[in-house]
């Protein structure tokens, strides 16, 4: 299958072509004509898979019928759950955007950065990617209507429609037009994506791309069954001693993550920080500077479990075990991709063995557990 069966204009077309994209992925073959169609889809698929060009590359045609715009009146909305996601989806509209025959105008808005550049930035744009929380702030301020919103994309949409979210999603909900495309996409089925399936969707195709087994078999894990007290100089060992170059370091909380980044820096290991609590600057710069491979490690709640894409990241730690075996497979499935071997350790305590077993079952693979107490962690 090439991109030129789906119906995708010239321009796009080139613009594929320029950025290398040779031929559509799962997801991109059975979502962007329905799409076109404009049928209301559920597509189910990991991240890594090429969900967002899936959305993206049909909604810019869909738009090109007509790009007139009423002032501060978008056309598409596109919510997701966190502000680094914003910022990578509206990469990729801007990317196709600015290429097609009438240029379509792109905005990220999220909060923890300054309101009122967002405000000034909302003139004549035709697809707005947000968090919830910002989206409800500027249409308080009447920077922005939903109005005249077409299309609805719902991007990691099993996050967006968890307790969390739920009221401002409602709230958001109350404010858009009956008649739009809705289009939800995510890497798992939830009972919350079920229900809202059925609130939400009418008569939409429905599209679920198994994730490939080999991406599992791509990643050699190992275990290490290590006390809390050991667990930062293991950490500290394993860096030093495998001689990792870019390590992406998953913890359970925002002050785990800090404590974690302070003593590797102590101790001659180049670390950042990604959590809720830094600011939106300090979150970008410290993904931009990991993804150049200008930080050695970064730390990170799961946060950057999912929707964000690291290529060819080749080690993830578990310092700390998620509370969900999805969550498990998400943060590990960070390396292992684009069929490029990876790494991933995980650090367990004694109380942790059942839901480590738990987590195996569920991932269908048993990991070698070695015991850190036959390590000399002296010095580290």
């Amino acid at each position: 299958m090439s991109f030129k069966n789906l119906g995708l204009s010239p321009s796009l077309l080139r613009a594929l072509d320029k950025l290398n994209y040779k031929q559509p992925t799962p997801i991109q073959e059975k979502a962007i004509p329905p799409i076109l169609a404009g049928k209301d889809v559920l597509g189910i698929a990991q991240t890594g898979s090429g969900k967002t060009a899936s959305f993206a590359l049909p909604t810019l045609m869909n738009l090109q019928k007509d790009t007139r715009l009423r002032n501060r009146c978008v056309k598409v909305l596109v919510l997701v759950p966190t502000r680094e996601l914003a910022v990578q989806v509206n990469e990729v509209f801007h990317q196709f955007g600015r290429v097609i025959e009438n240029h379509v105008r792109t905005l990220a808005v999220f909060g923890g950065v300054s309101i009122n550049p967002q405000m000034q930035k909302l003139q004549n744009v035709h697809i707005l990617t947000a968090t919830p929380g910002r989206l409800l702030e500027l249409i308080e301020k009447k920077a922005v209507k939903l109005s005249d919103v077409q299309t609805l994309i719902l991007d990691e949409a099993d996050k967006m429609l968890n307790k969390s979210f739920e009221k401002e999603f409602q709230s958001i909900l109350k404010l858009l037009p009956r008649k739009r495309q809705n289009l939800l996409f995510s890497a798992t089925l939830s009972k919350d994506l079920e229900g809202i399936r059925e609130v939400l969707l009418k008569e939409p195709t429905v599209i679920k791309i198994e994730p490939k087994k080999t991406n599992i078999e791509l990643i050699n894990q190992s275990a290490y069954l290590v006390t809390d007290a050991k667990k930062g100089p293991l950490l500290r060992y394993l860096i030093k001693n495998n001689d990792f170059k870019q390590v992406l370091v998953f913890a359970s909380s925002t002050y785990k993550v800090d404590n974690i980044v302070n003593k590797l820096k102590k101790n001659g290991v180049d670390a950042f920080a990604i959590h809720s609590g830094k600011s939106q600057s300090a979150r970008t710069n410290a993904l931009a500077h990991f993804k150049a491979g200008k930080v050695q490690a970064l730390v990170t709640t799961d946060l950057l479990a999912r929707g964000i894409d690291i290529e060819f990241l080749p080690c993830v730690v578990n310092y700390e075990l998620p509370r969900s075996p999805k969550d498990f497979i998400h943060r590990i499935g960070r390396t292992g991709r684009a069929e490029n071997p990876g790494q991933a350790i995980t650090l367990v305590t004694e109380k942790d063995l059942p839901h480590f077993k738990t987590i195996q079952k569920k991932m269908g693979k048993w990991v070698d557990l070695s015991y850190s107490e036959e390590i000399n962690l002296h010095g580290y």
